[in-house]
């Protein structure tokens, strides 16, 4: 039986935009989320500008790109040390099984460890149990359980009664 190989990591470039867009909606599509090109041209654009927060990492086997994690430093008042966040982690389906997750995530703690940061975090579906799998293998899983509220705008303002 062949020997597969293992990926390679390495940071995104823009030589990646048709095989990226191309796992980016399959990514959308697996977390059931609506078809936009609008979104995936937006994310395109912040991995593309160098003084977006956002970055990525592609995986490779055999030359082709089967993976990508997508990427953001922060800092953490709550204990006063700074992280990297992997916001998404994808790998091509036909490429599942041979090491690209546990390669992308490799190369964060690396990064984290080589910047003097405290932790890579990310979090994943409650439904996704492959990914899951593979993350309590890697990773300590948390306690914490994420929120998300709708921005609101602020309550409008009474005016001052005349009577102070």
């Amino acid at each position: 039986m062949p020997e597969k190989t293992a990926p390679t990591i390495r940071p995104f470039s823009p030589a990646d935009e048709h095989r990226w867009r191309a796992l980016f909606r399959a990514y959308r599509e697996f977390y059931e989320l609506p078809e936009s090109e609008e979104v995936v041209s937006r994310v395109w654009g912040w991995l593309m500008d160098p003084r977006h927060e956002c970055e990525a990492l592609v995986a490779e086997v055999d030359g082709e790109v089967v993976g990508f994690a997508h990427l953001r430093r922060f800092s953490s008042p709550y204990d006063g040390t700074t992280g990297l966040f992997l916001d998404d982690l994808f790998t091509d389906p036909a490429a599942r099984g041979r090491g690209v997750g546990r390669a992308l995530i490799g190369r964060l703690t690396e990064m984290a460890a080589a910047e003097g940061r405290s932790v890579v975090q990310w979090e994943t579906a409650a439904d996704n149990f492959q990914a899951q799998a593979l993350y309590d293998t890697l990773a300590t899983r948390t306690s914490w359980v994420t929120y998300e509220a709708e921005p609101a705008p602020p309550a409008p303002r009474r005016p001052p009664s005349p009577t102070g």
